[in-house]
């Protein structure tokens, strides 16, 4: 099909959703839910055929990479979307004015979402649920390399929108390749908002080329700050769990920031990080300080470009500071706004901390891992927002709805 013509048919379809009651949402996502662990089998088989095409050694393919245990979490987070109260036709303001008109402010859906993302195909599933949730019809442009994983998780989709009598072009996934990317990004009049997954990249070129709205869920390149009164074994726990719990994604850090009167008890902080082969550019400083108490093949000198990296795997850098404003400085200069943290007990450290870092999610003596519509309560989420307007963190239901006025008069004319 003409990629024009599957995005007018899905800009179609998303006229029909208003006339779907929440029950009815409700029931299609259990249904998919269900239908993800009855068709595992379907789609990993799928998912292999992406996966021998990528190098083991690649940060996406952990990323790329489903399981029996993916699936069952991917079903239950559609499960936990169902679950919560809809976003839709919800009074976020109201008022009567001195002539009597009575104005609310009333959620609605954007209508279209368009979403373009690289290897993930677990993506494909969680940004339905919350599309459908929140009333919106979806075009997936995903990456070649997750091409197989993605048809074969729309078509499971599919059956079950056909089981509920919902028009199949609710969902739409435009073929592999740059020519439908690039016709989703000019698709005025059919499609309300873009919002980019994946590099830095791929999110800026979508920025560049976009002739509508974009709303960026930008790389994640996050620190940790260990301030001079940390406690050091929850320094240790949380610095390991921020960068081994699972280094492919966004949320991950990538630079280790310690204060200089603390570097004699580096090795005890970073003295997990072996055991996961974690490679550290430190610079002078901490490596002075790590050397001999370190593995020496997994031990680097930094150079400039250790910092402001998303690494997305096992390396990470590290930093010498010598006061909480240095700290702060080096954040400002390299950070992403996504995600960062201090370890601390001191309590004005803390609200400066709090105060000055500019991120979408700022954390005390707690690892940067926690960034996640799930974590936050929020059900599966579309990604996460590191700009201001609109949306900024975890982007979930509320996120994905607009407003719209509603005025009720009883014959006023304006003088």
């Amino acid at each position: 099909m003409d990629t024009q013509e599957q995005l007018r048919l899905t800009a179609e379809a998303a006229k029909k959703l208003c006339l779907l009651d929440e029950a009815a949402i409700n029931g299609i996502l259990l249904d998919i839910a269900d239908a993800a662990e009855r068709n595992a089998g379907f789609i990993l088989t799928e998912n292999r055929e992406d996966l021998a095409r990528m190098d083991p050694a690649n940060s996406m393919y952990d990323r790329l990479l489903l399981s029996e245990n993916r699936i069952a979490a991917i079903a239950s987070d559609i499960r936990a979307v169902a679950a919560l109260p809809s976003p839709l036709k919800r009074t976020l303001w109201e008022t009567t004015r001195p002539n009597g008109l009575h104005i609310r402010k009333v959620s609605v859906a954007f209508g279209v979402i368009g979403i373009i993302y690289e290897a993930r195909p677990n993506v494909t599933f969680d940004v339905f649920s919350l599309c459908l949730k929140a009333g919106n019809a979806c075009i997936l442009k995903g990456g070649s390399d997750a091409y197989a994983s993605n048809a074969a998780i729309v078509s499971v989709i599919h059956d079950v929108l056909r089981q509920h009598s919902v028009d199949v072009n609710t969902l739409s996934l435009l073929p592999a390749g740059r020519a439908a990317a690039d016709v989703l990004l000019n698709a005025r009049g059919f499609v309300d908002v873009i919002i980019p997954r994946g590099s830095q990249q791929l999110i800026n070129h979508v920025r560049q080329n976009a002739t509508i709205p974009v709303i960026e869920t930008g790389a994640g390149i996050c620190h940790t700050f260990v301030d001079n009164s940390a406690n050091i074994a929850s320094a240790r726990d949380i610095v390991t769990n921020a960068k081994t719990r699972r280094p492919s994604v966004c949320n991950t850090l990538d630079c280790l920031i310690i204060h200089a009167a603390l570097l004699p008890v580096l090795p005890e902080i970073c003295s997990r990080m072996s055991g996961f082969n974690v490679i550290i550019y430190a610079d002078e400083k901490a490596f002075e300080a790590l050397n001999g108490h370190y593995p020496a093949e997994l031990l680097k000198h930094s150079t400039p470009e250790s910092f402001g990296t998303e690494f997305l795997s096992y390396q990470m850098a590290v930093k010498t500071v010598a006061s909480l404003d240095e700290a702060l400085t080096h954040i400002a200069r390299y950070g992403s706004k996504h995600s960062e943290s201090i370890v601390t007990e001191d309590e004005e450290h803390k609200e400066l901390f709090r105060t000055m870092v500019d991120a979408a999610a700022v954390y005390c003596n707690a690892s940067t891992a926690f960034t996640d519509g799930a974590q936050f309560g929020l059900g599966a989420e579309i990604g996460i927002s590191t700009q201001k307007l609109h949306a900024r963190g975890p982007m979930a239901l509320a996120e994905l709805t607009s407003y719209k006025w509603l005025i009720d008069g009883n014959g006023q004319t304006r003088p």
